[in-house]
């Protein structure tokens, strides 16, 4: 991990296109303005990581619906008995 000391103002740039600024620093929070073209995604952390999970889960789901053949008599609905007068 590269570890950067910026001040107040001052910027990283990130290859060609992405540019990080200290907008505010207050106590034990730093605020950040990030310039970068649309098609790179800037996401906090934890946001970042719930997107994630959630690929996971739609991409599970997805093979659990195509290693399951149609019409698969264990997944026809089944009929109600009939209820004794």
């Amino acid at each position: 991990m590269l570890v950067l000391s910026r001040q107040k103002d001052e910027s990283i740039v990130i290859g060609d296109d992405v540019e990080v600024t200290i907008v505010d620093v207050r106590g034990d929070k730093v605020r950040l303005g990030i310039t970068a073209p649309k098609s790179i995604p800037v996401h906090r952390r934890e946001i970042y990581e719930a997107i994630q999970r959630e690929k996971a889960a739609q991409r599970q789901s997805e093979q659990a619906s195509a290693q399951q053949p149609s019409g698969d008599p264990q997944q026809a609905p089944q009929p109600e008995p009939e209820k004794e007068p």
